[in-house]
């Protein structure tokens, strides 16, 4: 069969908008992998942070926090910016840049610092508090798109990495590697890391998204990390720690340009993370029990790009949504849907402007398609 449409890529992006999109179209959900969200989703952090991606996401955050609580995706967090006394004038600033967005940011006085965040150094005496932050049950959320999808008739294949995308009388057809093919009037590309090499295949000029490399370490520490001890952030973005099973989830807020691959953890990049940490508490290290790597994916100015190719505008891009597509999912994959569709906002979207994503605002500056 001709499907409407052909979403390319199965983790958290392609899953909620292939479910989004399949009551009003039928619907082909590829992915690459053996089993969707082997890659950004399956690896992700799983916080759910207003001021994550900075103030041109947070509608998009905010707009998806409705249906993450609806559907119990989230439990009660708190994050904690932190500095020392010479990054006082950056933590005005970061303050400022979300006036007027609707994010709820206090500054927290350093003895009640000390109180939420045992072993901290007290050369770290500067903190704005977000009480809005959440724990985001990822997997389940995930889940719950794809099971969504299937019920309203999405076709999901597998183990179906692109090997040419053509189009000739106004369709698409897509082969894998293994030799399938399906074909499709349009397509949804929400390849994550992959996604300008999507374009490339299917003869569409390239955005400019790059992967970059993110490193998480799960640490044992002594005494054991407490529960309900917030997302710790730096706000000069060299490190965040959050407790899981009484072990700390530690990155080095690392961003290392990579080619899309299965990424995966470098010892120095993992020796970075325990060092910073190591300047900010005096929590002894008992072990580093687990480490892994991620890609997030970002376009030239850091914001997703979604919306119609504005050269092939059977080609829709769904992509760029660096670490914070998982927490924007709900809102992201219904405005996603909505423009695909040519329908107008509904109460879920209707605070955010879709034009600030659209892929139009690239056009003076994309690769020429042989790059």
């Amino acid at each position: 069969m001709t499907y409407d449409i052909a979403v390319i890529g199965a983790g958290m992006a392609g899953a909620s908008i292939a479910a989004e999109l399949a009551p009003h179209a039928s619907v082909l959900l590829l992915e690459a992998e053996d089993a969707p969200g082997y890659h950004a989703t399956g690896r992700s952090a799983a916080f759910y942070e207003e001021c994550y991606g900075g103030p041109g996401v947070v509608p998009l955050t905010r707009a998806s926090g409705a249906y993450l609580s609806e559907h119990r995706f989230l439990s009660p967090r708190g994050a904690l910016y932190i500095g020392r006394g010479e990054d006082r004038a950056a933590m005005a600033e970061f303050r400022a840049s979300y006036e007027g967005t609707g994010v709820q940011i206090a500054p927290l006085a350093p003895e009640a610092l000390a109180a939420r965040v045992p072993h901290i150094r007290p050369q770290w005496s500067e903190a704005l508090y977000q009480p809005a932050c959440a724990d985001i049950d990822v997997a389940g959320l995930h889940q719950h798109y794809l099971a969504l999808g299937k019920r309203g008739g999405v076709t999901t294949a597998t183990r179906a990495r692109a090997a040419r995308i053509t189009r000739a009388g106004g369709v698409w057809t897509i082969t894998s590697e293994r030799g399938d093919s399906w074909q499709a009037e349009r397509i949804v590309n929400a390849a994550g890391a992959w996604a300008d090499e999507i374009a490339r295949l299917a003869g569409v000029r390239p955005i400019g998204i790059t992967p970059l490399r993110r490193t998480v370490a799960v640490l044992r520490v002594a005494p054991q990390a407490p529960a309900d001890l917030p997302l710790v952030i730096d706000v000069g973005g060299g490190f965040y720690f959050k407790p899981d099973a009484g072990r700390l989830w530690l990155s080095p807020h690392d961003e290392i340009p990579s080619d899309p691959c299965d990424a995966a953890p470098e010892e120095l990049d993992v020796a970075v993370a325990i060092d910073r940490f190591q300047q900010v508490t005096d929590w002894r290290i008992e072990a580093v029990e687990r480490r892994w790597a991620g890609l997030r994916s970002f376009a030239p100015d850091r914001m997703p790009v979604y919306g119609p190719d504005p050269e092939e505008p059977s080609f829709v891009w769904f992509a760029g949504q660096g670490g914070f597509g998982i927490q924007t999912a709900p809102a992201a994959a219904r405005l996603g849907a909505q423009i695909v569709l040519g329908l107008g906002p509904d109460a879920v979207t209707a605070t955010i402007a879709a034009a600030a994503y659209a892929p139009t605002r690239f056009a003076a500056a994309r690769q020429p398609q042989s790059a």
